[in-house]
């Protein structure tokens, strides 16, 4: 990736770190879930509301870094308007992004949208469990667990 990319991706992480999208309670949620991050504190509560399988709305609550905090926002941003399904294969392109030693081309890249901004997370391990416990927050949602989500 380079330098003039990463730094766009630096503003985007910070942009949604001062200003979350869907930050908030929901209270007409059909879905909640909570997630923690015992290594450095972050906190999150996930509220969905889902009809006929899709994520019509989605909102998070609660305390972190920046990373979690934008994660969450642009999170929230790509899955909402998508089917269950279709919130799961992001997951899993997610999870990818930031955890594997793949480099993605810039087509590929493109197609994550905003959420490319993580891809530089993948070379510090203890932002990787700042950047997904959003989403692993999301998997115990979609998957009606009662259990909170954790990075550990």
């Amino acid at each position: 990736m380079n330098d003039e990319l990463r730094e766009l991706y630096q503003e985007v992480i910070l942009d949604h770190n001062r200003r979350p999208s869907n930050f908030g309670p929901l209270p007409q949620a059909t879905e909640r879930a909570v997630g923690r991050n015992p290594l450095c504190g972050d906190h999150l509560s996930l509220a969905l509301r889902i009809n006929n399988e899709v994520i019509e709305e989605v909102r998070f609550e609660g305390q972190g870094c920046a990373i979690s905090k934008a994660s969450a926002s642009l999170m929230t941003e790509a899955v909402q308007g998508k089917t269950v399904a279709e919130a799961n294969c992001l997951f899993e392109q997610f999870h990818a992004l930031v955890t594997s030693q793949q480099e993605f081309s810039e087509d590929e890249l493109s197609q994550m949208g905003k959420l490319a901004a993580f891809a530089g997370v993948r070379d510090y391990p203890a932002r990787v469990k700042c950047a997904s416990l959003a989403w692993h927050t999301l998997q115990q949602a979609l998957h009606h667990s009662s259990e909170p989500a954790t990075t550990e």
